[in-house]
């Protein structure tokens, strides 16, 4: 069905716009009436554009990107819908109308037409793998089939506000650290390269034996000077060079197992893992899919390829007919507590449950320990900067208590 592009007036003569489908632009136009509204320009969104028009839509999708956080809001949105006895199309077309983001506003409309057509829900989401991932997808495959759809849609938006929370947190808590070594390092530029100069110029001339911090300091402030433009190439060429390494299956594995043996960030990120593992197949599983595709589909998510393989390697024994929490035992990557609770959950067939309070006590245990991070981080860094400007100083006045001395 097309999708047309309308601007028309409300009732107080306010101009609107926005997106509809309809079989026709005259169809579109009546739409745009019944929904109290006059329309001035109806103009369908076809796929070929001119160059120009093109460039422009490209350049515009740079900041109309759906984001996981407008996902989970109408998902949250859908469910609430969904749960009111709104039949799922209903539902969709209402979104249509009230989603301002244009490209978002395209994708549910595409989705409800495809519905129309005969497709299921689960089916339609897979026109955008790179909005909608293999878990949402198949969650609500599993609340079609079980006729149980605005219950999952409720648990995704759950899971999406927890994900988005614990993102933010992170991003808040990492905000005055960035920060701090942003302005440090720029305040560390000038005086090394315009300040230091300037006055260690002064003992150059002198032609005196300076003590050993000022040749040190001159050296590495004439260094700088000269070769700044190197480190940054230098920094620029090591990332890039760590990127194409981590492309690599063999890069990936080494640089994920080194980041999980760091001794702060690597028990952080585990952490992480298991909260984000537990939620997720607490949640498929409670919403009918069974253990072994739940954990094919768990496995890709945890956002680091040793403990993918290892929840892989886990699957492959539940399927021979291990117990889940013996199968995570096998590998010291999965914290104690969190086998163990597996293990009783197994035990008293209460294996959701119990997996939805391991994801609570890990999700809890990493803001709790971000917090803490920030909290030392931020003394240790002003006494870095301290210490740097310090050495700076007394590296300045060393030759000019000498001088006094031999004046005096």
């Amino acid at each position: 069905m097309p999708v047309y592009e309308y601007q028309a007036l409300d009732a107080k003569g306010k101009t609107i716009t926005g997106i509809i489908d309809a079989d026709g632009a005259q169809t579109a136009r009546q739409k745009i009436r019944t929904m109290g509204s006059f329309p001035v320009t109806v103009k369908e969104v076809t796929e070929g554009k001119s160059s120009k028009e093109s460039r422009s839509t490209s350049f515009q999708g740079l900041f109309s990107r759906v984001t996981p956080a407008q996902v989970s809001l109408w998902t949250r949105q859908l469910a609430t819908l969904t749960g009111a006895g709104f039949p799922l199309v209903t539902a969709l077309t209402t979104l249509v109308s009230q989603t301002k983001i244009q490209g978002f506003t395209k994708m549910v409309a595409r989705i409800k037409d495809s519905i129309v057509e005969g497709n299921s829900f689960a089916s339609s989401l897979t026109l955008y793998p790179s909005v909608f991932s293999q878990i949402y997808i198949n969650m609500v495959r599993a609340g079609e089939t079980s006729g149980t759809l605005e219950i999952v849609l409720q648990r995704l938006a759950d899971i999406m506000e927890k994900q988005q929370e614990l993102k933010s947190r992170i991003q808040t808590a990492m905000a005055y650290p960035i920060l701090m070594t942003v302005i440090g390092t720029l305040v560390l530029f000038f005086l090394m390269t315009f300040v230091v100069p300037n006055i260690t110029g002064i003992f150059t001339e002198m032609n005196q034996v300076l003590p050993t911090p000022t040749r040190f300091l001159i050296a590495a402030s004439d260094a700088f000077k000269s070769y700044w433009w190197l480190l940054v190439i230098l920094a620029a060429a090591a990332l890039v060079a760590l990127k194409m390494f981590r492309k690599t299956e063999r890069g990936l594995a080494a640089t994920d197992r080194l980041m999980l043996s760091l001794p702060i960030m690597g028990p952080l990120l585990q952490k992480i893992a298991v909260a984000r593992f537990s939620r997720t197949l607490a949640s498929l599983l409670e919403n009918g899919v069974t253990m072994l595709p739940a954990l094919e589909i768990v496995k890709n998510i945890t956002g680091n390829v040793v403990i993918s393989a290892l929840i892989e390697s886990a699957s492959n024994e539940v399927e021979k007919g291990q117990g889940l929490g013996l199968s995570l035992a096998a590998d010291a990557v999965f914290p104690d507590l969190a086998v163990q609770m597996v293990q009783v959950g197994e035990q008293s067939g209460e294996l959701e449950s119990m997996l939805y309070k391991i994801a609570d006590v890990y999700e809890n245990e990493v803001q709790s320990s971000i917090m803490s991070m920030m909290a030392m981080l931020e003394p240790v860094m002003i006494l870095v900067m301290a210490v740097v400007v310090l050495f700076i100083v007394l590296s300045i006045c060393l030759p000019i208590f000498e001088m006094n001395q031999l004046v005096g």
